[in-house]
């Protein structure tokens, strides 16, 4: 791989103002100088015009050089930003091609970056997320991922576990020193203290992940109780078709909207009862599907129509395979305002759809429902993969509490924690630990 290099379009499909072609290898001054022909100052833009091979231009714009190893991957990098037509682009690579690039696979350009050690593995996976980012508080805690914010706190966390295997490791490999290391280094004290900092780190990465996946929250209920209204009023738009004939919903409609940051893919789904012919029997069935998937049921209810609480009761019973959130819509109608209750069990907030009167109530429960905490400040995006490993070390620091006074299986369960939070940044290396060891100990004596 580091003996060739790459081109791609590096700007969106379509037509638009600007395009860029990017190329990134070894030895790229020499291409450079076929595609224009006009020298450049490293990492400054030169207008210039785009040659193709028998010196007519084929396009005309800014062209970026970057030699190695400053730049995005850490190998020498051509930008060429023209004109962002699709046929002018492709010429463009094209050309790129001819003079001995070939086509980047995708992501490449980061995995090149990460093999350079431009980036560590985290901070890879957030030039992704930042670019998949739905909402401004997901776009926030990307980049707070891309400037190393999470890594830094894993790297702190392996730098704990270094030096307190530092002492284990000695106390095993040295028994005829005679030093009670693991008393004297603080060890279990400073064990706890990495636990603690742990479950910090996991419940940021928690919400992490809320905002990179967002929650698929499902409006279920009977027919005719207001769902539809309330994926209108959530979404601030009439996204639902809304009548007073029950099984207007046939089929699910999904709208994502922002609250305080975090995306919620809201599903209408059809209303619960006996089906009145085929294609309701199916919207139905859609809706029990779309129920058993769901992070949040939102079960929405009528007040006026208190005869139906008995069938919610029981619909609600047999669909417990996520938190559910009971609506209780239509207060203006039985007289009484908006309000949150948890009795019986029953988390349910009060709220009038039609007025708008309790939503603002029933969004900040959405948010609860799910495990949100207000403020996002700190928070860094996380991947499944993160948490995993995350509640690997967990297991592992656990299980190195428990067995404290059996100092092999401590300094097992310390080296499997340690390993599970170095996959999270790619930095594994048996070689960390040797190394501290050796400048910290006279091994050689």
């Amino acid at each position: 791989m580091a003996n060739e290099a790459v081109a791609a379009i590096a700007t969106p499909p379509g037509r638009g103002g600007i395009g860029v072609v990017r190329v990134s290898g070894p030895h790229l001054k020499a291409m450079l100088a076929s595609l224009i022909a006009r020298e450049t100052i490293p990492r400054q833009a030169t207008r210039a015009d785009f040659l193709d091979a028998d010196g007519a231009v084929i396009d005309q714009g800014l062209a970026l050089y970057f030699p190695a190893p400053h730049s995005y991957t850490g190998e020498d990098v051509i930008e060429l930003h023209g004109h962002g037509g699709p046929v002018v682009l492709a010429l463009l690579l094209q050309r790129c091609l001819d003079l001995g690039a070939r086509v980047a696979e995708p992501g490449e350009f980061t995995k090149r970056a990460f093999l350079n050690d431009k980036l560590d593995l985290a901070q890879a996976e957030s030039v992704a997320d930042l670019i998949d980012a739905s909402t401004a508080e997901a776009a926030r805690s990307a980049v707070r991922s891309l400037h190393g914010e999470f890594s830094r706190r894993i790297g702190d966390m392996v730098q704990a576990l270094t030096e307190l295997r530092v002492f284990i490791e000695a106390t095993l490999d040295f028994p005829e020193e005679d030093i009670d290391l693991l008393a004297r280094g603080n060890v279990h004290e400073k064990l706890e203290s990495v636990r603690r900092r742990l479950a910090d780190i996991i419940g940021l990465s928690q919400r992490g992940q809320l905002l990179r996946e967002g929650i698929h929250v499902v409006l279920a209920g009977l027919p005719n109780v207001g769902k539809s209204s309330l994926l209108n009023a959530l979404a601030g738009a009439e996204r639902a078709i809304v009548t007073d004939v029950p099984g207007t919903t046939r089929d699910a409609i999904r709208e994502t909207i922002s609250v305080e940051g975090v995306p919620l893919h809201l599903v209408d789904t059809a209303g619960l009862r006996e089906p009145h012919d085929a294609v309701e029997k199916i919207g139905i069935g859609k809706t029990w599907e779309s129920i058993a998937t769901a992070d949040l049921v939102v079960w929405v209810s009528d007040l006026s129509r208190p005869e139906t609480r008995l069938v919610d009761a029981a619909l609600t019973a047999s669909s417990q395979t996520a938190p559910c959130l009971h609506v209780l819509n239509k207060v203006d109608l039985v007289g009484v305002g908006p309000y949150r209750s948890t009795q019986y069990g029953r988390n349910e907030v009060a709220v009038s759809v039609k007025s708008g009167l309790g939503i603002e109530l029933l969004q900040t429960a959405i948010l609860e429902a799910i495990g949100w905490r207000a403020g996002g400040e700190g928070v860094f995006m996380a991947r499944e993969r993160h948490l995993q490993a995350l509640y690997i070390a967990k297991a592992h620091l656990d299980e190195a509490a428990a067995k404290f006074i059996h100092v092999e299986l401590l300094a097992e369960e310390l080296k499997l924690a340690q390993e599970a939070l170095g996959s999270i940044t790619g930095h594994v290396s048996a070689d960390d630990l040797l190394g501290k060891i050796f400048s910290q100990f006279c091994i050689g004596k």
